[in-house]
């Protein structure tokens, strides 16, 4: 087992591995930027060191840093958390190549699932269900016009690299094909520095499901349920529950199945999300994420097992502490993500907090790096905690958020709390009954 470990993150995610760590009795190293250095994340670790000036590019995101930090501190090994480095293969290659162990799985890995196209020819081959769409990338728009034509309309053109809804764009018809493909190409070469699409079948009114898996990387994998992940603005997760309210015992264990199954053929280490387009009883693989998800503690909740123990654990080169028939789904989760950010227009919302309560009791869990008198930084995401609720049922889950919600006071800026709020009024929410369009429908409806 490790001695000691450095976080290449930043708050609660940092603060998240921290207290992993502290559980398993390893010393823990935060990084910051000189931005951060009054950050939770600084405060609660056993060392900290500072890597540069507040642009990530120059701190979080800087390999020859955070290699530094680790031959300064002796840390050897790196978690880095979601986001920043996290799915970065060469920084894996890096870390290797000086001798410290990534937490996550092997660059290979990360290098397959981080192209979409090959992500998904490599699923196909595993057996995992895809959406109909382009065999790879598509090069221009006559070719656009010859797959659509085959596929039928709407589609949806994609960034064959990054993520977070940009490069993405639909076509309703063939009239709007050619402005479609042509805006994706330029978003995709802006926001990834490559060019390159393809495309898929556009579903109505699918969900958004996502399949936790976790393997050892010997060949042994299993999966812990599913996460419902619908509630999106612009393509990105506002709401995750689990168990899906749309899915049933027997869709679970069928699809978990075919990705433990294919994450085991690969021999895949750590924790990783297959995620997929449900609609009318079907999964369609969009893409998988090999990290720890944001939305990991609603799997936590339903199955008591801490999943950076194991990420941990299983990068020391010891065994997952649990098999597949030991995972059996307990009551029911749902974690909002308080952004600091002013509704309706989502403008971020930086500032200092002059209050701060976190709400508490039976079933209520709040990851933040917040305290009184903190001043949220303009520079990075607008996240600030994740209220996390667990209940024995859908209902009571849904009961206890209302009333951490309540509970939560974070003065000094705006947050998406008041959103929350109004969204567990609504009857469709009440009763699970929502797409992944739902939200920007009820915000139009609601706003414009």
């Amino acid at each position: 087992m490790f001695d000691k470990i450095l976080i290449a993150n930043r708050g609660e995610i940092a603060l998240r591995v921290i207290r992993a760590c502290r559980e398993m009795g390893i010393a823990s190293v935060a990084v910051h930027s000189t931005a951060d250095a009054d950050a939770m994340h600084v405060r609660m670790a056993d060392e900290s060191v500072c890597i540069g000036p507040p642009s990530s590019s120059q701190s979080y995101l800087s390999m020859p840093a955070l290699i530094s930090a680790c031959e300064i501190t002796g840390a050897q090994a790196i978690h880095p958390g979601y986001g920043f480095l996290s799915e970065n293969a060469g920084f894996v290659q890096m870390l290797e190549d000086h001798g410290i162990t990534f937490i996550g799985p092997r660059a290979e890995h990360i290098r397959i699932m981080g192209d979409k196209i090959t992500a998904k020819d490599t699923m196909k081959a595993l057996g995992v269900p895809c959406v109909p769409g382009s065999d790879g990338g598509v090069n221009d728009v006559d070719d656009a016009r010859r797959v659509a034509a085959a596929i039928g309309y709407p589609v949806i053109i994609k960034a064959t690299a990054g993520g977070g809804g940009r490069g993405m764009k639909v076509a309703q018809d063939e009239t709007g094909l050619e402005v479609a493909f042509r805006t994706a190409r330029s978003e995709a070469k802006a926001a990834f520095g490559n060019p390159d699409v393809y495309i898929e079948k556009y579903l109505q009114r699918p969900r958004h499901i996502e399949i936790q898996v976790f393997g050892d990387g010997k060949g042994r994998a299993v999966h812990l349920g599913e996460r419902d992940c619908s509630l999106q603005r612009r393509h990105q997760k506002v709401l995750e529950e689990a168990p899906g309210p749309a899915i049933t015992a027997e869709e679970r264990a069928r699809i978990g199945a075919v990705c433990a199954n294919a994450v085991a053929r690969i021999g895949y280490a750590g924790a990783g999300t297959i995620e997929f387009l449900y609609e009318d009883g079907e999964f369609y693989f969009i893409e998988m994420n090999t990290r720890l998800q944001v939305e990991h503690p609603v799997t936590e909740a339903i199955f008591g097992i801490d999943l950076v123990r194991q990420q941990i654990r299983v990068a020391a080169g010891l065994p997952m502490e649990f098999h597949q028939d030991e995972l059996v789904i307990n009551g029911h989760s749902i974690e909002v993500r308080i952004n600091a950010e002013k509704v309706p227009s989502f403008s971020p919302c930086p500032g200092r907090i002059t209050q701060y309560h976190a709400p508490g009791g039976l079933g209520v869990r709040m990851d933040s790096a917040l305290y009184q008198g903190y001043s949220i930084p303009p520079y990075y995401d607008s996240l600030i905690g994740k209220l996390i609720v667990h209940g024995r049922d859908r209902t009571e889950a849904l009961a206890r958020l209302s009333r951490a919600l309540g509970e939560l006071i974070v003065d000094g800026v705006d947050t998406t709390v008041p959103l929350f709020r109004a969204l567990l009024e609504e009857p469709d929410i009440q009763a699970g009954n929502y797409s992944i369009h739902w939200l920007e429908r009820w915000l139009d409806r609601h706003y414009s």
